[in-house]
């Protein structure tokens, strides 16, 4: 079975493209199905060994030390991918994974701010002032006690208190700017390149899922952040690697953190997280958030659900579909505050 699951890690990962993050987690949800099977001084199974029987007991096993229904169900989808590769292999005559039912999911609908709250949002950020030294004067008051999610107002502080780095404000600003107008995830927002962005056009050629390459535009407000970030992306890369960066392997990379080097996944979550907290707002904003703020405003303004759901470079058009109920209930919302007779 090693030997399979090698195989297989390496033909997802070149073959069919799976992100790093997907081999990653798919050999580690092997090796633990692999670790349930052979405990301390058992001998490992053989492939052929393997039954639906032992992969029933493993997500009893699963189930039963507390793991989520959707953990459990990527799991199982972990090894259903593997047993069918093994199949087509030749390895085995049928998958042992086809009769395990997968857990039910609850239908979870995003939530999603408002295109007034999101533009305020976006203003702010855009209307935070530099300094003479490149700083950025920001609201000093923390982020008030957290409300629910569907009732959160913007709420801003009064002025200025501190300084803090400024340069970075225009990277932030443009970050989140391209995040919310071209509805990107944030693992294609930090792997654009130069090469990537036309600005003549204002579109994006993404690279999403499976390495599958789509075209997104982009409006006017992240054009204008755009164009105040270059200066500051050339700087910060000259300061890392002086004048002569043509060799770095950071230097096609759009965002750039302070040392010069392509901003993280993880980094574009902490200057969201900041940007919610100097902003002054009661939201749980993440960067998906962002891109569901994207496809929901886009379908309450009458877009075509196939155009958003090749904006999004979703594979399923029922996964595109989820916003439709967003957007249903915000106009419930609506509908109950502002109809006299609701």
């Amino acid at each position: 079975m090693d030997e399979a699951i090698a195989k297989y890690l390496e033909y997802i990962r070149t073959v069919k493209n799976s992100s790093p993050h997907t081999v990653s987690n798919y050999g580690k949800d092997l090796c633990q199905f692999l670790t349930f099977l052979s405990p301390p001084r058992a001998a490992r199974p053989a492939l052929r060994a393997v039954n639906h029987g032992m992969i029933r007991e493993f997500v009893a096993h699963l189930h039963d030390h507390g793991l989520a229904k959707s953990s459990i169900a990527r799991k199982l989808a972990a090894l259903r991918s593997f047993f069918k590769y093994c199949v087509r292999e030749g390895y085995l005559k049928e998958s042992p994974a086809r009769l395990v039912p997968t857990p039910k999911l609850p239908k979870r609908i995003p939530s999603v701010v408002s295109a007034e709250e999101m533009n305020g949002f976006l203003n702010h950020v855009a209307g935070m002032v530099q300094s003479p030294a490149d700083g950025v004067a920001v609201p000093k008051k923390r982020l008030p006690k957290k409300e629910p999610q569907a009732t959160a107002k913007l709420k801003y502080s009064s002025g200025p208190a501190h300084v803090e780095e400024g340069p970075l404000l225009r990277r932030d600003r443009a970050l989140l700017e391209l995040l919310y107008a071209a509805g990107l995830r944030v693992s294609e927002l930090t792997g654009l390149n130069l090469l990537d962005v036309e600005q003549k056009e204002r579109i994006l050629r993404v690279r999403g899922k499976g390495n599958k390459e789509r075209i997104v535009p982009y409006g006017a407000k992240a054009q204008e952040a755009l164009e105040k970030y270059w200066p500051v992306r050339e700087r910060l890369l000259e300061q890392a690697t002086g004048p002569n960066h043509s060799a770095d392997p950071h230097a096609q990379a759009v965002f750039l953190n302070y040392a010069g080097r392509r901003l993280t996944q993880r980094s574009v979550g902490r200057i969201v997280k900041k940007y919610v907290r100097l902003v002054n707002v009661n939201w749980d904003l993440h960067p998906h958030s962002l891109r569901h703020a994207f496809a929901t405003h886009l379908l309450a303004d009458g877009a075509d659900l196939r155009a958003i759901q090749e904006l999004l470079g979703h594979q399923s058009l029922s996964t595109t579909q989820r916003y439709t109920h967003a957007s249903i209930r915000q106009l419930m919302e609506v509908y109950d505050k502002a109809h006299p007779h609701a």
